[in-house]
């Protein structure tokens, strides 16, 4: 545990010193995500929004409440010590035209990696919208997002892919019923596998 516990510092530190993040720590903002040694299940989200920079706990707002009711648990599970919650970009990046800007395209090839190497129990990674299935799956992914969710049985048991519960997916979500009648039910049982074999 000491040694988990003082190599997270380590990249933590490396993360906050990074001149690219000056904007984020000279305001006092830590890296948000959520790690533990232990930890079943990894969450890959796109970042942080405004509101969870406010709060610094991950997914903490609408998009977070429905992400628990798609993966079958509570927020005592979710925010428990078999969750990692690991963001393609530890940071809010911003405002854009359409909505929060992409996450920065240095974090993920960066950190992820040495992060992952402190945890060697995680057998399944739910990978949340365009940005970290373009990352993880890279060649395996299909055409597009719906092609690769509607594969999904494709990436099991290690990796579940799925769009993101953002309020703004909604007419994805109406246009692709199938989602919710479907793969979702099949994300639970994949979820609940993975916590009963801790």
């Amino acid at each position: 545990m000491a040694d988990f516990s003082e190599a997270l510092k380590n990249i933590q530190e490396t993360i906050m010193q990074d001149p690219r993040n000056l904007a984020y720590t000279s305001r006092g903002i830590l890296p948000i995500w959520q790690i533990h040694e232990h930890a079943k299940i990894l969450i890959v989200g796109q970042a942080p929004g405004r509101k969870v920079e406010e709060s610094g706990i991950p997914f903490h707002d609408q998009s977070g409440d429905r992400l628990m009711q798609w993966l079958g648990i509570d927020s005592t599970v979710f925010y428990s010590e078999a969750v990692v919650i690991m963001p393609m970009d530890f940071y809010y990046p911003g405002k854009g035209k359409s909505g929060d800007l992409p996450p920065r395209k240095f974090v993920a090839p960066e950190y992820h990696a040495r992060l992952l190497s402190l945890m060697q129990e995680i057998t399944l990674k739910v990978l949340i919208g365009k940005y970290s299935v373009d990352y993880y799956l890279r060649d395996s992914k299909k055409e597009n997002l719906t092609g690769t969710v509607a594969a999904y049985q494709d990436y099991l048991p290690a990796c579940f892919p799925i769009v993101h519960p953002s309020p703004l997916n909604i007419r994805w979500r109406k246009m692709h019923p199938w989602f919710e009648e479907e793969v979702v039910p099949a994300l639970q049982r994949r979820v609940k596998e993975a916590l009963e074999n801790q």
